[in-house]
Order: C-alpha cells, then sequence, then structure tokens
C-alpha cells in the first residue's frame, strides 16, 4: 500500500471508531437510567409513572442526547429534570439516550 492509502485507511478507521463512541453504551446507560429515570419514566422508559411525563423508549437517540443536554445547561427548564441531568456527564448522556433508543415503544414502527 502507498501512504496515501494507509492514510485513507486510518482515518477511515478513526471516523468509524468516533461514530461508535458517538452512539453511547446502552447496557451502560440502562444501568445509569436504573439509577436515575426510571422511577419517572419506568425501567425501559415505557412505563411513566404520571400523565404529564413522556415516553422515552423508542424516542429518537439524538432527541434524547438534545433534551438532556438543554435540561443539563438549563435551556431546557423543568427543576426536577435539571437536577437529574446536572449529575449526568456527556457520555452518561450518551449512553442513556442509547438505552432508551434502543427500546421498543409504540413512538414509531420498530423494524
Amino acid at each position: 500500500m502507498n501512504r496515501l492509502t494507509v492514510m485513507a485507511v486510518a482515518l477511515a478507521a478513526g471516523m468509524l471508531a468516533t461514530a461508535a463512541n458517538a452512539k453511547g453504551n446502552a447496557e451502560s446507560g440502562k444501568a445509569k437510567a436504573a439509577q436515575v429515570c426510571a422511577a419517572c419514566h419506568g425501567a425501559d422508559g415505557a412505563k411513566p409513572s404520571a400523565p404529564d411525563q413522556p415516553i422515552l423508549a423508542g424516542q429518537h437517540y439524538d432527541y434524547l442526547v438534545q433534551a438532556l443536554g438543554d435540561y443539563k445547561s438549563g435551556k431546557r427548564n423543568n427543576a426536577i429534570m435539571k437536577g437529574f441531568a446536572a449529575g449526568l456527564s456527556k457520555k452518561d448522556i450518551e449512553d442513556v439516550a442509547a438505552w432508551f433508543a434502543s427500546q421498543k415503544s409504540a413512538l414509531h414502527f420498530q423494524r
């Protein structure tokens, strides 16, 4: 292989690794969600404890990351969610989002 090919392969591998990490770890998210989210949204995010709490199961990963980040920063204003989100790292948010996004839900068609 020439030098340019090796560099292209290395760049592609790096991009794949970054993309995989950016999607979070659902198993780690499951553990974190059990500690932080389950009381209000249910263990898998499909059974909220009150009608004004959203179903998180099956929600889009990017939406969940954005929403949790917005609660953490104060862009979204909810005292309970701000308190919970404040204790989450970026990795925690990605992991929790991956967990809920991977759950079956009536929110959208599951393939």
